[in-house]
C-alpha cells in the first residue's frame, strides 16, 4: 500500500472555548462508564452509566454549566467557532429534548438504553482472564442499571407519557429472544475462552452467576415492561409535528421543511426506481426489478457461503478501498488505513461501525450481525454497506476525526456526532463510489441503487406517519397506517421481509433517525455542488474532502457554514 500520510501540521494551540469543550468531555467520561468504553478510553471498564432521574438531571445540570461557562468568551479562530457553534447547538437541542420529558420514556426496538446496556458488552476486550472477569463485574451491575431504567419509564408512563403500544410489545420479545436457551447471555457463557485456554474456575463462575442475574433481570425487564406499559400504551405510532420536528433538528443539526422534504423524498423514490429499471433490463432482458434481484440471489458469482466467509469479503474489500482511494481522492493516515471486519455476538440482522480509541491501540470495525439462521450472503448486495461502514464512509469520517488531535479537541474528535452529517456522509460516498467506477457491474449498481431506495422510502414513511402527511396515492391516499407503511416500504426495498418489518417498527419508535440519512446526503451534495460552483476550475475534490472531514461530525447547518465561510 503506497504511504501518503498528509504533511504533517503543527498543533493548534490550546483556547479557552477548547477548555470548555474539553471539561464537558471530561465530565460525560466520568459520568459515563458506558461512553468510555464506546471511546476505548483507558482505565477499567467495569461500571454501567447511572439512568436512574437524578442521573439524567445530573446530565442536564452538566450540559446546562458547559452552556453558561461559553457565555462571554470570544472565538480566536474558525476552529472555535464552529465548537462554539456545536456545543451550543448540541446541548441545547439535549436540554429541549431533555424538557420534554423525551429521555426517561426512551424505548424502541433499536436505540434506548434497554439495548444499551447489553450492547456495551460488544467493545470489551476478550482476550485474557482479566478481560473476563471485567465483564463479569460489568455483567453484575445489570440489573441495577435495568431497575433504574424501568422506575424512569414507569415515572414517564405515571405522567402519561408512553412509548407506542408497537415499541413495548417487541421491546419486551427482544427481552424474551436476550434470555432464551440459545440466546445472547447463554452463547455467551459457553462461548467464553481466554484465547486458546478455558477460564480459571473462579473467573468462570463468577462470569457464570452474573451473567445469570443479567438474565434474570432482562427476563424481569420483559415482564414488567408489559406489566406497566401496555395497558398505557398508545395504539397510534405518530409522535406528531412537534415531537417530530424537534427530533428532526436534533438528528440533522438543521431545520428542513417538512413537508417540501417529504415530497422530495416521493420524487427520489420514483427516480431510484427508474434507475432499478433500467439497471434490471441490464441483468435480464424483460424482468422486472424483483425479477432481476432474484436472479441476482441465485447467480453463485455473488453467493458466500457462511459468517467466515462474509467476515474475509468484507475485510478484503475495505483493505481494497483503503489503497486505492488514498492519496488519490482522499488524505488517509496510517493509523486510519487498519479496519476490522467482525461478525457481531447478537443475531438481529443490524450492521454498523466502532470508531478506534484515541491511540488507535482498538482499530474502527465493521459489525455484522448476522440472524439466527442465515448462511448465504449476497455480495451484490452487500458491497455497498462496506462502502458505506468502512472507507470512504464511516470509518475514513470517525477515523479521521479522531486522528485530527493537532487540530480538534477531545469532544470534537471522539465524542460530538449528528446523524445527519455521519449518516449522510456514508451515503455520499456509496454514490462517490459508484462515480468513481466501482459499482458498474450491474448486480453491485442494483445493490447501491437498492440500498437508495430503502433510505428514500424511509423518508417519505417516517415523516408521512409521524407528521400525519396524506399518504401516496400508491397505497391508497389517506391517512397511514402500519399496513400502508408496510405496503410502501415492501414495494420500495428488497432486503427480506424479516429485516424490513424490524426496519418499519425502527421507524415507528425512532422519529426523525432513519429520513437523516438521505436527507444528510442531499444536503452534502448541495454543498459540494455549491462550492464547485463557487471554486470553477480550481475546484479540487480531494482538497474539498479534506476540509469537510476536518470540521469533525457536526450539525449540518453548522458544517455547511463552516464550510463557505459564513460562520
Amino acid at each position: 500500500m503506497t504511504e501518503t500520510n498528509p504533511t504533517p501540521v503543527a498543533a493548534r494551540p490550546s483556547t479557552p472555548i477548547d477548555a470548555v469543550a474539553d471539561g464537558f468531555f471530561d465530565a460525560v467520561v466520568a459520568r459515563s462508564p458506558m461512553t468510555a468504553t464506546y471511546l476505548g478510553m483507558p482505565g477499567v471498564h467495569d461500571g454501567l452509566d447511572d439512568f436512574s432521574l437524578e442521573g439524567l438531571a445530573e446530565d442536564s445540570r452538566i450540559r446546562r454549566a458547559t452552556l453558561a461557562a461559553l457565555d462571554g468568551l470570544e472565538p480566536v479562530d474558525d476552529v472555535d467557532r464552529v465548537t462554539l457553534s456545536v456545543l451550543r447547538e448540541r446541548l441545547g437541542l439535549a436540554e429541549e429534548i431533555h424538557a420534554a420529558g423525551l429521555e426517561e420514556m426512551s424505548l424502541n426496538v433499536i436505540s434506548s438504553p434497554l439495548q444499551d446496556i447489553r450492547a456495551v458488552f460488544d467493545l470489551m476486550p476478550t482476550d485474557t482472564a482479566e478481560d473476563w472477569a471485567t465483564i463479569a463485574r460489568r455483567m453484575a451491575r445489570v440489573p441495577a442499571a435495568l431497575a433504574q431504567y424501568l422506575d424512569g419509564l414507569s415515572y414517564a408512563a405515571e405522567q402519561g407519557r408512553v412509548a407506542a403500544r408497537r415499541q413495548v410489545v417487541e421491546c419486551a420479545e427482544q427481552c424474551r429472544e436476550l434470555v432464551a436457551d440459545d440466546g445472547y447471555f447463554a452463547q455467551l457463557v459457553a462461548g467464553a475462552k481466554a484465547g486458546d485456554d478455558d477460564l480459571p474456575e473462579t473467573v468462570r463462575a463468577d462470569l457464570a452467576a452474573a451473567v445469570e442475574a443479567a438474565r434474570a433481570a432482562y427476563a424481569e425487564a420483559g415482564e414488567r415492561i408489559t406489566r406497566d406499559l401496555l395497558d398505557r400504551a398508545p395504539e397510534a405510532d405518530a409522535v406528531g409535528v412537534e415531537t417530530y420536528q424537534l427530533m428532526s433538528r436534533y438528528f440533522l443539526g438543521s431545520s428542513v421543511d417538512l413537508a417540501e422534504t417529504y415530497q422530495w423524498g416521493q420524487e427520489e423514490v420514483a427516480r431510484i426506481a427508474a434507475e432499478m429499471q433500467a439497471v434490471a433490463e441490464q441483468i435480464l432482458p424483460g424482468s422486472s426489478v424483483k425479477e432481476a434481484i432474484a436472479a441476482l440471489d441465485a447467480d453463485p458469482a455473488y453467493q458466500l457461503d457462511g459468517s467466515d466467509a462474509l467476515r474475509t469479503w468484507m475485510q478484503d474489500k475495505a483493505d481494497e478501498a483503503i489503497a486505492n482511494l488514498s492519496g488519490t481522492h482522499f488524505d488517509i493516515p496510517g493509523p486510519v488505513r487498519t479496519i476490522e471486519g467482525c461478525i457481531a455476538p447478537t443475531q438481529t440482522g443490524g450492521i454498523y461501525y466502532t470508531g478506534p480509541s484515541e491511540d488507535f491501540s482498538r482499530p474502527g470495525r465493521m459489525w455484522w450481525s448476522v440472524p439466527k439462521g442465515v448462511t448465504e450472503f449476497g455480495t451484490w448486495r452487500e458491497l455497498t454497506t462496506v462502502y458505506h461502514e468502512g472507507v470512504p464512509g464511516h470509518h475514513l469520517q470517525v477515523a479521521q476525526t479522531v486522528y485530527r488531535r493537532e487540530l480538534l479537541n477531545r469532544y470534537r474528535r471522539m465524542m460530538v456526532w449528528s446523524s445527519g452529517h455521519g449518516e449522510g456522509w456514508a451515503l455520499y460516498a456509496e454514490r462517490l463510489m459508484g462515480d468513481l467506477g466501482y459499482m458498474d457491474d450491474p448486480g453491485n449498481r442494483m445493490g447501491l441503487l437498492d440500498g437508495q431506495s430503502l433510505r428514500a422510502a424511509r423518508v417519505v414513511i417516517d415523516i408521512g406517519v409521524h407528521c400525519g402527511f396524506e399518504a401516496p396515492a400508491e397505497v391508497g391516499g389517506g391517512s397511514w397506517d402500519y399496513d400502508k407503511a408496510w405496503a410502501y416500504l415492501d414495494a420500495h426495498a428488497n432486503q427480506g421481509e424479516e429485516m424490513l418489518r424490524f426496519e418499519l417498527s425502527r421507524y415507528l419508535g425512532w422519529p426523525g433517525q432513519a429520513p437523516s440519512y438521505k436527507i444528510g446526503e442531499r444536503i452534502w451534495m448541495g454543498l459540494r455542488d455549491e462550492v464547485k460552483a463557487r471554486e470553477g476550475d480550481d475546484f479540487d475534490i480531494k482538497a474539498f474532502h479534506r476540509r469537510a472531514l476536518d470540521i469533525g461530525s457536526i450539525g449540518l447547518d453548522t458544517l455547511r457554514a463552516a464550510v463557505l465561510g459564513t460562520l
